[in-house]
């Protein structure tokens, strides 16, 4: 089974959920590739690049399922909407939040931000989080059975949020299967929960597969 996975804001494929989940989800037969999503770059980074960068890896090799953390929920939310046909497991979704990180940003032009990848602060152009502001990726829910994993105690993405938004796409309809997952110890990482990451993936790739 071949599975794709989005990582999230300034991070990479190496992220520490990428790390924990290979070695768990090998044993199952799943096959998972990690798009870089820094396009072009992380300091030039760009929402339609993120985009077409996935776009390319879904249509080069179809995926059973799609994997997206925090940001990287976002892009998988976007290339469903644009024809790829494959069910989500998003783990610590960013829905709802563009308008905040606008809300929150300092002054100045670019941004020192904290990059898990390198572990430094490196400066990013502000017109990303302008670019995100608009993004309406998860303004409906999608065409696909949808999984949300979320942590109540999500130091990044408001709960509440992302609890609302999963809210409006039931009360819209969302495909039969989808579910949303409270845990009640959860961070924003969910590294801890990698067991469970891993059984709801398997389960989303081999429901395709039937």
């Amino acid at each position: 089974m071949h599975v794709l996975y989005f990582h999230g804001f300034a991070s990479s494929p190496q992220s520490a959920k990428i790390v924990a989940l290979r070695p768990l989800l090998a044993p199952a037969g799943v096959e998972l590739e990690t798009p870089d999503l820094n396009a072009p770059d992380f300091g030039h980074l760009d929402w339609n690049a993120m985009v077409e960068r996935a776009l390319d890896a879904a249509r080069r090799h179809p995926p059973d399922a799609i994997v997206g953390s925090s940001l990287g929920a976002l892009v998988a939310l976007e290339i469903v909407r644009r024809g790829i046909d494959a069910p989500l497991v998003l783990i610590a979704p960013a829905l709802g939040i563009g308008a905040r990180w606008l809300m929150h940003l300092p002054a100045g032009d670019p941004i020192l931000v904290f990059n898990h990848a390198s572990g430094t602060d490196e400066p990013i152009h502000r017109h990303f989080f302008e670019q995100m502001n608009d993004v309406d990726a998860d303004r409906e829910p999608p065409e696909v059975p949808v999984v949300v994993m979320m942590g109540r105690r999500d130091q990044t993405v408001p709960f509440e949020v992302v609890e609302t938004r999963w809210r409006e796409w039931e009360d819209k309809g969302v495909k039969p299967g989808s579910r949303f997952i409270e845990l009640a110890d959860g961070d924003h990482g969910l590294t801890s929960f990698a067991d469970l990451i891993t059984a709801e993936i398997v389960r989303a790739a081999t429901s395709h597969r039937r």
